[in-house]
């Protein structure tokens, strides 16, 4: 996903969100800024070490939105070692829920559970609580907004589609990154697929390409809008065969003792 800003996003979309409504796969922002983000989700897959290392090599920083069960399992033990490649790299890591369910079907306490298990693997894996999450299929509705609020997060969304998951050609796909800078967009967020391999192929290093020929600089959501990338920062753990209780569990064995 991609944000072309000359303002502050949380600015422009606050009246979406109580916290900041923001973006999911690849950020720009204007030159002025010096800052321009690309995200991608839904991994992670098999092509995650292969866009972090493009970034890295432009001297660039991502952020990806991570499913728990999606693609792939989060904490198979090759999905673990994927994330903590990345995150070492210095690529930002946000949540993308538990199993990409539609947010807006589920009940309050499903809610909780989809965005309490993605939080606590990624607080697991690399020791950190995300402050940021992209409901699945951009579907949020107030009761959405109201639990992700209550757990610190910001939803992130998008304004163009490049369609990389629809079936869209490559060329199809360039021309969206390419009426950005035609249209002299003010704001723009763009979204992408880190599972596809024609994205990790072809789309990520002509959209690196592109924005830094023109003079941007690119970064991580929270640096390109000046805010926290996480709630909190700690130690990763051990890798277990275990995985953690659903949230809805946890609170039943909390409220018992």
């Amino acid at each position: 996903m991609m944000c072309i800003s000359v303002l502050p996003l949380k600015s422009i979309h606050l009246a979406l969100i109580r916290r900041t409504l923001l973006l999911l796969s690849t950020m720009v922002c204007f030159p002025t800024l010096s800052s321009f983000l690309l995200t991608r989700y839904p991994g992670p897959y098999n092509f995650l070490r292969a866009i972090s290392d493009q970034f890295t090599a432009a001297g660039a920083k991502a952020t990806f939105f991570f499913n728990g069960n999606n693609f792939d399992c989060i904490y198979n033990a090759n999905r673990v070692a994927d994330v903590q490649y990345a995150y070492a790299a210095g690529h930002m890591v946000a949540s993308h829920t538990w199993s990409h369910a539609d947010l807006t079907t589920l009940t309050s306490a499903q809610l909780v559970d989809s965005m309490y298990r993605s939080e606590e693997f990624l607080s697991r894996i690399v020791g950190v609580r995300p402050a940021f999450m992209r409901p699945p299929f951009g579907s949020y509705n107030q009761e959405v907004q109201t639990v992700s609020a209550d757990r610190g997060q910001s939803l992130a969304l998008w304004d163009y589609d490049t369609g990389d998951a629809d079936g869209n050609t490559p060329a199809q796909s360039k021309a969206i990154y390419d009426s950005v800078i035609n249209n002299n967009a003010i704001n723009a967020l763009i979204l992408e697929h880190e599972t596809l391999g024609t994205t990790a192929n072809t789309l990520v290093p002509y959209a690196i390409n592109l924005f830094k020929s023109k003079g941007y600089k690119l970064v991580t959501l929270a640096e390109c809008l000046g805010v926290d990338a996480y709630q909190a920062v700690g130690i990763p753990q051990q890798r277990t065969v275990s995985l953690p209780l659903p949230a809805t569990s946890l609170l039943s064995i909390l409220t018992s003792q």
